[in-house]
Parts: structure tokens; C-alpha cells; sequence
């Protein structure tokens, strides 16, 4: 599923690439008709991330995608391709098109309902102005193990398998830990963590969380291999202390980690 600064990212592409422009809209696939009825021939005046949810603003509608599993968006310069398969929704301006498939969520909503869906997130630590504290405050509240509260999008937003993993190991933290029995100022190193994290990934546009020191080959554009301390390393040494990495299932999802750096 892509995180967070994936969608942050998409939001600011299409913003580039539609923004300002009337668009045409159509549902090829035909599972969509009545909302991209709804969007034909208005302006795209704004495009948003918060979490793992994108919204376009076409005056006073917005578009609503969540990716899930399995949903894409795919773009590039007009004339558009022919369409094929099951395309949910095709958007195209004055000099580009845009095809989305696949996608969990596909909605058209009133500012209303859009202020309800971000009223359900968590903070989000790409935002301008995240709520650290507020991260922090429901961690505490919670006996559920940190692993879990970092995959539950009403604490915060934008955080999936990957970051989960790394930003715990990073912090030298045990998964199973009950959230309340943490310090707040570890909680606050956490959050900070995944702040820089994840903007360094809608930087990079993949997500590379080790150190330099800490790879097989400290110099140059980290490769694949170098990219993560634990996240699908499962057997394989700790880059730190050696010890195999393990994997087990929190959350519903596979989780990695060191059982020696985060004892």
C-alpha cells in the first residue's frame, strides 16, 4: 500500500500537471459515471494530502482517492492512450491526462463530508504545521503495543508497513510495548523521526531510512539493498549488532525487527 509521502507527492504532480486547468472527466470502466459527471468541466483549484487520502478541489467539490492494495494513477501528455481494463476514472486538461485504477476509495464529497474524513485521522507528519502532541497524547491514552498505534491511521496518519518497521528500529524500540508505558519525550523523538523520514521520502520518491555508515556501500545513491535496517530482512543479519532479524504479525501485517536493538 503506498505511505504517505507517496500521496503527497501525487498531490503535487497533478497539482503540475492539471492545476488551474477545466478538465473532462469520464469513467471508461463505468463504475464511476455519476461522480465524474459531477466533476466534467470544472477547474481543478486545489489538490491535498492528509495521511494516505488525495482530494482535488473543483470549486465547491472535492475528489476523494484512497489507494488501498491495489490502486495506481498513471499520467502523461495528451493525445491520452486508448482506454483499457478497468479504469475507474480519467481526468484530462489542456496538455495531460490522468488515469486512476484499482483505488479502495473514489468519491465526490461537499467540503462537509471531506472535514468529516480528516476528522477521523490522525495528525499527519508531512503537514505544515503537524500536531506533534496530539500524536503523543493518544499514544499515551492507549494499552494497545506501539507497533499497533503506528498502523491505526486515527493516531497518525500517513505511517504503513515500511515506516512502521524502520522508524522503530530506528528509535530502538521493542514492538510489543503497551503505548501508555512510553515516556513522552521518547514519543517525541518518534515523531520527529517520522517527520524526517517521510520527508526525505517525498524528496526521494522512494523510502531509504538507513544511515550511510550503516550500509554496504556507504557512498553514492543508496541501492535497494542498503535501503532499509529491518523492513524484509527477515533472517538476515542486524546492520548494527548482527543478530537475525525476526518477523512476526501486528496489526494484521508482517512486522520486522531486531530482537537485541529493540530488547
Amino acid at each position: 500500500m503506498p505511505e504517505g509521502h507517496t500521496i503527497h507527492r501525487l498531490a503535487r504532480r497533478h497539482a503540475r500537471l492539471l492545476g488551474g486547468e477545466r478538465v473532462s472527466a469520464d469513467s471508461p470502466q463505468g463504475r464511476f459515471e455519476d461522480g465524474a459527471a459531477l466533476l466534467d468541466g470544472r477547474v481543478l483549484t486545489r489538490t491535498d494530502a492528509w495521511g494516505k487520502h488525495l482530494f482535488h478541489q473543483y470549486d465547491d467539490l472535492w475528489l476523494h482517492v484512497h489507494l488501498g492494495l491495489y490502486g495506481t494513477f498513471r499520467d502523461g501528455a495528451l493525445p491520452a492512450p486508448l482506454p483499457r481494463g478497468a479504469l475507474r476514472l480519467r481526468l484530462q486538461g489542456a496538455g495531460h491526462w490522468l488515469e486512476l485504477r484499482g483505488p479502495t476509495a473514489c468519491e465526490v464529497m461537499t467540503d462537509g463530508e471531506r472535514k468529516a474524513v480528516l476528522a477521523r485521522l490522525g495528525p499527519d507528519p508531512l503537514r505544515r504545521r503537524p500536531d506533534r502532541e496530539a500524536f503523543v497524547a493518544r499514544v499515551l491514552r492507549s494499552r494497545a503495543p506501539v507497533a499497533t498505534l503506528l498502523m491505526d491511521q486515527s493516531v497518525v496518519a500517513g505511517v504503513g508497513n515500511v515506516y512502521r518497521a524502520e522508524v522503530l528500529f530506528r528509535q530502538r524500540l521493542e514492538p510489543y510495548r503497551p503505548g501508555r508505558d512510553h515516556d513522552a519525550a521518547v514519543l517525541h523523538a518518534l515523531w520527529d523521526d517520522l517527520v524526517v523520514l517521510l520527508r526525505a521520502g517525498v524528496r526521494a520518491g522512494r523510502i531509504v531510512t538507513t544511515r550511510p555508515e550503516d550500509r554496504e556501500r556507504p557512498a553514492g545513491r543508496p541501492r535497494r539493498v542498503d535501503a532499509h535496517y529491518v523492513y524484509g530482512r527477515a533472517g538476515l543479519p542486524c546492520r548494527v549488532c548482527g543478530t537475525a532479524v525476526l518477523d512476526t504479525m501486528i496489526a494484521a501485517r508482517r512486522l520486522f525487527w531486531c530482537p537485541v536493538c529493540q530488547a
